[in-house]
């Protein structure tokens, strides 16, 4: 039974080193990947004062504001303070974090509230026997 288990282990280890092999690809292909995510990433955010970024960029600086503007391959980041911009190209961005809450979410945040608001009023109103 140890054997066959053995067996079996190094088989499973064998097949994982080839599928991480599998899934490298080369550097450029990795860089298109990144680009393409990090292009979604502030799609999603959208453009405005709402939408909120702090970008890491491969060079080790940080920008922090707003997305001002969008384009095929940079944005533009607007510091909320001095209003002064910065273009990042999304070939030099290494991380994205940011928040801008959809309709969407707001819409669910004020019905969480008034529902909320009518169980409370129920509780504090009820007749109590």
């Amino acid at each position: 039974m140890q054997k066959i288990s053995a067996v079996a282990l190094s088989g499973l280890m064998i097949l994982m080193t080839g599928a991480r092999l599998v899934f490298a690809g080369t550097k450029g292909e990795k860089e298109a990947v990144n680009i393409e995510r990090v292009k979604a990433g502030i799609a999603k955010l959208g453009v405005g004062r709402e939408a909120r970024v702090s970008v890491k960029l491969r060079d080790k600086t940080k920008v922090k504001g707003y997305i001002r503007e969008v384009g095929a391959d940079h944005f533009v980041v607007s510091d909320l303070n001095s209003d002064s911009s910065t273009t990042v190209a999304y070939a030099d961005v290494a991380q994205v974090k940011g928040n801008n809450l959809s309709t969407g979410a707001k819409t669910a945040i004020v019905i969480g509230i008034a529902v909320g608001l009518v169980i409370l009023a129920f509780v504090i109103f009820t007749p109590k026997t």
